[in-house]
């Protein structure tokens, strides 16, 4: 055999072996549970007396949600909702101090873990995922006061594939992706994988383009993880859609928290939300 087609046929059986590799580790890319520390969860309930846990059965296991509502009123009025999920890298634990003014604002939050992350049970793919959301939004519309015609997603990087695939199940009044991929198989080219090899697509482009509420979509301009055509591209395949960027990389978006809650409280004040 030539020399050139060794050279050749030495590379594909190379490329076919880390075809192979990637196809069952990938999800150990997109989920790395494993390498998240988990904290004892009462080093942040404790810091916030008013956050409730909710432990959501999915299937022969639970995954646990912890729920702030919003200050009391005297009033019998319904309060809208967040359902909030968070990054592949994090825990519900990192966030319940970021975003507790949703509950100032006289909204309620819904944070959701993942299967398999922190002290929940399972394993995380784009299907337990969407069973696990969907479990989490039905708890939501179950608790006294929150108005289930204003249910907000709210999605960061590859939480806005669990929040877009929670959309596809029950309806949204508004969602929100920040820092979030198009698909995971346009994510594949960075590394060489042919699409069909993906396990957990995560289809958000389709999902923005036939959803009908309003969409906003936040985006990092210098984002090397999850570059910032990703987000001009959802806000553009949106039918309803604000786009704000901001300074920043991936994981430092927001810059700026006091910004980000005034354009949150814009968006939301515009969408008649709040």
């Amino acid at each position: 055999m030539p020399l050139l087609a060794k050279t050749v046929a030495g590379v594909l059986v190379c490329y076919c072996v880390y075809c192979f590799l990637l196809f069952f580790m990938q999800r150990s890319i997109l989920f790395p549970r494993n390498q998240i520390p988990t904290p004892a969860s009462g080093d942040v309930l404790g810091k916030i007396p008013d956050l409730k846990k909710i432990w959501l059965k999915i299937g022969d296991g639970r995954v646990e949600a912890w729920f702030l509502p919003p200050p009391a009123k005297p009033e019998a009025a319904l309060v809208p909702a967040v359902i909030f999920a968070h990054g592949n890298g994090e825990l519900i634990d990192y966030w319940p101090v970021m975003l507790r003014n949703f509950a100032r604002m006289g909204i309620g939050l819904l944070l959701v873990e993942y299967p398999g992350y922190g002290r929940s049970s399972g394993t995380p793919t784009q299907e337990s995922l969407t069973h696990t959301f969907v479990a989490a939004y039905d708890a939501l519309v179950a608790q006294e006061k929150v108005d289930p015609k204003r249910i907000i997603l709210f999605g960061r990087s590859v939480g806005g594939g669990a929040v877009c695939a929670l959309a596809l199940q029950r309806p949204a009044a508004a969602l929100i992706l920040m820092s979030t991929f198009t698909s995971v198989q346009s994510m594949a080219s960075k590394f060489l994988v042919p699409k069909f090899l993906v396990r957990d697509p995560f289809y958000n482009l389709k999902v923005v383009r036939q959803y009908r509420g309003p969409v906003l979509v936040i985006h990092g301009r210098h984002d090397r993880i999850i570059p910032f055509e990703h987000g001009a591209k959802l806000h553009k395949a949106a039918r309803n859609s604000t786009l704000i960027t901001y300074d920043a990389g991936h994981n430092d978006c927001p810059p700026d928290w006091n910004q980000f809650w005034k354009d949150i409280a814009l968006f939301l004040a515009d969408n008649e939300l709040v």
